[in-house]
């Protein structure tokens, strides 16, 4: 019995690491491609890409972003119950759904592309690159559908080759038409005397082209992997022998029951980045500063600061997207004491992650923005330091959000979504009109938004669950740690920097010396047990290793 807990809550930890392994790869990709897209369309052109993809992210997350999560839960809940039958009903009407709400939000976005960049978010130009992602909802709705149902069947692999893939093709096609769309923009723009704007906006669409064309590469992958699972799926059904399988009206009632909660938790949560611009850049323009100065902060905002603090969070994102199949199975199975153990890994896991991503985020900030985008300006470091925290914040409240969900407890996330949003919006207007912080408002505003998610998705977990957070290991030694971790590479920075003059090889190398102090302090201090390692992927190399240098007993 003690083996078999111990196979599915490694099994849920490998799968949950092999799509976050997937999806940090793809953040990095992402912040590779995003170095020469800056340096073509620049912060202004960053800030007509990222008003585009605020409203894009808000209309996804309304057609498909819910899907994926909803579809894996139904998956795995019938898995689990050995309803096969059902499973494929489920896929079947998920597509359909995926197909409809995909088109409907097109629609939305391309009737309504003029009100909201020129009015709601003060940045016309940013319709060419809005209008380039009207066809990717439809796509990534589709897409989304296609890997909830492998994540539901407890294979994350399919999800994971597709995201690296359509971020390949992504960064390749954007860099690319980014440049050939800035040079005629730029003629185009010269003839209405504004060359420089309208080259950037022309270069941000290009940027744009990249996503369609990389959800469009995924969306083939995914299907031709589907069309092959489900040759052999089919003739598993026809062996099995006659089981009661629930009605197309009933699974839709079923799917539609599941999906609101998740949908309108999602929206709210990932709403606020729209929000926040919308108020900021109005509040901005009232308080007497000019088009460019608002647009260039946000442009650093959205194409350097978010970019960089999105990597690590890609962790969290996929752990939550693994634990929520997870969850579901024990929860359906009755297995609660599997949960919380479920539970208290993902946490841990998180935590040892998130810290020392929020410190040396902190520390090397100036570093990191010369050695990625060649900016060596005050602002931006200042920027990337004040919200580094963030990632901390997010990256437990995101995967809360999960857990929550695995749980059954949908209702949660909405309620504390609600609260987390409306006092963050409160924050945002005082710092913008009683300190006037302009776009450190939003920073720290945000950061406000991820810690009040993180305290009442925890009060629900332990309400709901049962559990209860263990402290010292989760979050004191990882702190710590991280802590020493900042001292050492801030040392090692510096004294590089002034032995070699060169901040390429002296951020480098601080970085190495930070990740060999961390997991040394981490082991020192018991941060994790031998057992915990074991679970890891690759986690008897891993003590092996440990072991050769003392840090385990």
């Amino acid at each position: 019995m003690g083996n078999k807990k111990r196979k599915n809550t490694t099994s849920f930890l490998a799968q949950g690491t092999i799509l976050a392994a997937a999806s940090l790869i793809s953040r990095v990709i992402g912040l590779i491609y995003r170095m020469p897209l800056t340096a073509i369309i620049g912060d202004t052109g960053n800030d007509y890409y990222g008003s585009a993809y605020t409203i894009y992210n808000i209309l996804l997350i309304i057609s498909s972003y819910s899907l994926p999560l909803a579809v894996s839960k139904l998956v795995s809940a019938n898995i689990s119950q050995g309803r096969r039958r059902n499973v494929y009903r489920i896929l079947k009407c998920a597509l359909i759904f995926a197909l409809v709400s995909g088109t409907a939000a097109a629609a939305i976005l391309y009737f309504g592309a003029d009100f909201i960049t020129g009015t709601l978010l003060r940045t016309p130009l940013c319709i060419f690159a809005l209008k380039v992602l009207v066809p990717v909802l439809v796509i990534v709705a589709v897409l989304g559908v296609m890997r909830g149902f492998f994540q539901g069947l407890g294979t994350m692999m399919p999800s994971a080759v597709s995201q690296i893939l359509e971020q390949i093709v992504n960064a390749i096609v954007s860099v690319w038409a980014a440049y050939v769309l800035f040079s005629y923009g730029s003629k185009a723009g010269a003839l209405l005397g504004n060359a420089e704007d309208y080259g950037a906006a022309y270069g941000a669409a290009g940027g744009t082209i990249g996503t369609a064309a990389g959800a469009l590469s995924a969306l083939l992958f995914a299907g031709f992997v589907l069309v092959v699972y489900l040759r052999v799926f089919k003739k598993t059904l026809r062996k099995e022998r006659k089981t009661s399988a629930d009605s197309y009206g009933e699974i839709f009632k079923l799917l539609i029951i599941t999906i609101i909660p998740v949908l309108v938790s999602s929206t709210i949560y990932n709403c606020n980045a729209t929000i926040d611009q919308a108020v900021y850049k109005n509040i901005a323009a009232w308080q007497g500063y000019s088009k460019t100065d608002y647009g260039t902060w946000n442009g650093i905002y959205t194409g350097k600061y978010q970019v960089l603090i999105n990597v690590p969070l890609a962790i969290a994102s996929s752990l939550a997207a693994s634990s929520v199949p997870a969850l579901s199975a024990a929860y359906a199975s009755g297995k609660r004491g599997e949960a919380k153990r479920q539970i208290g890994l993902a946490t841990r896991f998180i935590m040892v992650v998130a810290f020392p991503c929020a410190v040396g985020m902190g520390v090397l900030a100036s570093p990191i923005l010369q050695m990625l985008f060649g900016d060596s300006s005050e602002l931006a470091a200042r920027m990337l330091q004040t919200g580094s925290v963030a990632i901390i914040f997010f990256s437990l409240s995101t995967l809360s959000n999960g857990l929550l969900q695995g749980m059954n407890r949908m209702k949660e996330p909405i309620k504390n979504a609600v609260i987390a949003l409306a006092l963050h919006l409160i924050i945002l207007v005082a710092l913008m009109l009683g300190l006037d912080l302009n776009i450190f408002a939003v920073i720290i505003a945000n950061a406000c938004f991820g810690l009040i998610m993180c305290i009442l998705n925890a009060r629900s977990i332990r309400r709901y669950s049962g559990y209860r957070q263990e402290v010292r290991r989760t979050f004191f030694v990882p702190a710590v740690s991280a802590a020493g971790m900042g001292v050492v590479v801030w040392l090692v920075y510096r004294l590089f920097l002034y032995l070699l003059r060169s901040n390429l090889i002296a951020t480098l190398v601080s970085i190495v010396a930070g990740v060999f102090t961390y997991a040394t302090l981490l082991l020192m201090l018991k941060g994790l047990t031998e057992q915990e390692i074991l679970r890891f992927p690759k986690g008897r190399t891993l003590v092996k290793l440990a072991r050769k240098m003392h840090l385990l007993r």
